[in-house]
């Protein structure tokens, strides 16, 4: 996992900060499901991978406290679509919807 992003469980959100700016992906928790609500990255960074880069981190978090992703969030369920190695961490129903 990535050891520059931090999982701010108060703030329901992991957080990578990268020259001033934050990006963040938010989420909802309730058992073991992982709801992923938003992917932000400042105009400032995009372009960098940092989306991707927090993705990869979430599924590996995910994967190692056994959660099982919702990804409600557009960047997200198109992150898993294009990388279908993934799928044991995404939620049943969100496999079908995803062609996973």
């Amino acid at each position: 996992m990535d050891p520059e992003i931090r999982n701010d469980e108060e703030a329901h959100r992991y957080e990578l900060p990268v020259g001033g700016e934050v990006a963040v992906v938010t989420y909802n928790l309730s058992g073991q499901n992982l709801m992923i609500t938003e992917t932000l990255v400042p105009e400032a960074l995009e372009g960098q991978g940092i989306a991707s880069r927090l993705a990869r981190h979430v599924i590996a978090d995910a994967r190692e406290r056994n959660l099982l992703i919702l990804p409600v969030c557009p960047f997200f369920s198109g992150y898993l679509q294009k990388h279908p190695e993934h799928a044991d961490v995404v939620h049943p129903t969100y496999r079908i919807v995803l062609g996973l």
